[in-house]
C-alpha cells in the first residue's frame, strides 16, 4: 500500500514482485543485483544510477521499479525518478498520481520537494514524469536538471533514474554522463547482440560508466 502527500492509497501495484513476494526467487535475484551494484560503487556514499535499455519493451521500467523496492528494503534512502518523458510508466507501476512530477520541476512550476511522493516501501520516494511535453531532450539537458541531480544526490543514499532507450533518444546520453553509473537492461531472446554492442558504444561516446547489465526474460 502506498501513501503519498495527497493522501491517496492503493495496494494494486503492478509488476512489483519484490514488494508482493519478497521471498521469491526473482526477488532474491534483485537482491543479488543490488549487492553487486553496492560492491561496484562502495567507495561513494551518495550514488546516481541511470537505468536504460537498447530499445522499447525490454522490461527496463519494471526492472528499475523492482530494484528500487529491493534497495529500499535494505534501509537505504532511495529516490526513483521517472525521466522517461516519452513513455513514462513508473506512476502506473506504483499506482500514484502523475499531475506533478519531473516536468513540473524542470519548467519551474513547483519546487522539487513538492513533486516528491513518499511511499511506505522502506525509504523509497518517487518523482514521476509529470505532464507530457514535446521537448524532452531540451528539458532533460537543461541546467535545472543538472541542479536537481546535484541536490538529490546529497539527500539520498541512492538515486535511480528510469530513462528512455539509449538508441531511441538523445536524453539518456545527456543524463548518463552526469551519473555515477549506467545499468543496461537486456531482454533475452529479444535484444539483438548488435543493438547491445551499439548501446555500449553510444554510452562510451557519452563518457558514461557502464557498471552492469541485467538480463530480463520478460515476454
Amino acid at each position: 500500500m502506498i501513501f503519498h502527500k495527497r493522501g491517496r492509497t492503493d495496494s494494486n501495484k503492478r509488476h512489483l514482485i519484490t514488494y508482493s513476494n519478497p521471498d521469491s526467487i526473482v526477488s532474491d535475484q534483485f537482491r543479488a543485483i543490488r549487492t553487486n551494484i553496492n560492491f561496484l560503487t562502495e567507495k561513494r556514499k551518495h550514488r546516481l544510477f541511470i537505468i536504460t535499455s537498447p530499445g522499447e519493451g525490454e522490461g527496463k521500467s519494471t526492472t528499475t521499479a523492482n530494484l528500487a523496492v529491493s534497495m529500499a528494503h535494505q534501509k537505504e534512502k532511495i529516490l526513483l525518478i521517472d525521466a522517461n518523458l516519452r513513455n513514462p510508466i513508473i506512476h502506473d507501476v506504483f499506482k500514484i498520481p502523475n499531475e506533478l512530477g519531473l516536468t513540473s520541476i524542470l519548467t519551474g512550476k513547483v519546487r522539487a520537494e513538492s513533486a516528491i511522493q513518499q511511499t511506505d516501501i522502506g525509504n523509497l520516494e518517487i518523482i514521476t514524469s509529470g505532464a507530457t511535453l514535446f521537448n524532452p531532450a531540451e528539458l532533460l539537458g537543461n541546467e535545472q536538471m543538472t541542479t536537481l541531480l546535484k541536490t538529490v544526490a546529497d539527500l539520498y543514499d541512492i538515486v535511480l533514474i528510469d530513462s528512455p532507450p539509449v538508441l531511441d533518444s538523445t536524453e539518456t546520453r545527456v543524463l548518463a554522463n552526469q551519473c555515477d553509473g549506467v545499468v543496461i537492461v537486456l531482454n533475452r531472446g529479444k535484444t539483438a547482440i548488435e543493438k547491445t554492442i551499439e548501446s555500449r558504444r553510444v554510452l562510451e561516446l557519452a563518457h558514461s560508466r557502464l557498471v552492469g547489465a541485467i538480463i530480463n526474460e520478460k515476454r
